[in-house]
């Protein structure tokens, strides 16, 4: 997100509520953490709740690292607390105890409400829920969409059984869903239905038990297209047809 006039403006107008970066998106490449000051002034500009989540890099999972970026992350984004706090990926280097014993201690001290990770397979999801004490794992940010379903296999219905959220990164299919394997059929749904391919797709996922999605957009005219996935479920038939589709 580089700030574009009215785009977050018009998705917390249509009731989104939920925004996420992280420290290493820079929308212009010359200062770090300018995607999550971006973030942070147009929400305050907009005066509306909003749960915001922000991610902390790999190579910053050391315990002194963990807590002083979160709290430049927090002054960044010009809030009192962050409310999702995740591991952008996991680290081969740093042991996951030592990570979570400083996420815990940001829990402790108010700076962050909850704890999260990104791209862990079940074994690291394991491992860094076993290095917990006070506070829950409560989501982990994977790419999934319609067409890139690998998460199906273990760590979707892991996450389904231990109550961690689903947060569905990249659910168009970096665009493929509009002319890739099974287009034609996402096109024969939403007309049947009524909605926009990117509805259909995005609709899929949120019929999931514990899937939330972040499509990603710097155009205030596809806000009203992607926040129209929200408010209606797809039928047996229609769900069953996007089931079928394989990449």
């Amino acid at each position: 997100y580089t700030g574009e006039p009215g785009v977050l403006q018009r998705a917390i107008e249509l009731d989104a509520n939920f925004f996420d970066t992280a420290e290493s998106y820079n929308a212009f490449g010359d200062e770090p953490g300018l995607t999550e000051r971006i973030v942070g002034r147009e929400l305050r500009e907009a005066a509306a709740p909003a749960f915001v989540a922000t991610k902390i890099s790999a190579r910053n999972l050391r315990y002194d690292d963990v807590i002083a970026h979160a709290l430049a992350s927090r002054e960044r984004l010009g809030i009192d607390v962050i409310d999702l706090y995740q591991i952008h990926a996991p680290s081969s280097t740093i042991p996951i105890t030592e990570t979570m014993r400083a996420m815990e201690r940001l829990v402790a001290g108010g700076v962050i409400r909850f704890i999260g990770v990104s791209n862990f397979n079940v074994e690291q999801l394991e491992t860094a829920q076993d290095a917990l004490y006070s506070s829950p794992l409560v989501s982990n940010q994977v790419e999934y969409s319609v067409l890139r379903r690998a998460i199906e296999t273990d760590i979707l219905p892991y996450c389904q059984e231990q109550d961690i959220t689903v947060i569905a990164y990249a659910p168009l299919a970096l665009g493929a869903f509009a002319s890739g394997p099974g287009s034609d059929v996402i096109a024969q749904v939403g007309a049947e239905a009524g909605k926009k391919p990117a509805q259909v797709v995005i609709r899929w996922l949120l019929d999931h038990d514990r899937v939330v999605v972040i499509p990603k957009t710097d155009r205030p005219e596809r806000v009203d297209e992607l926040c129209g996935a929200a408010g209606w479920s797809l039928n047996g038939e229609h769900r069953a047809a996007l089931d079928a589709i394989r990449a």
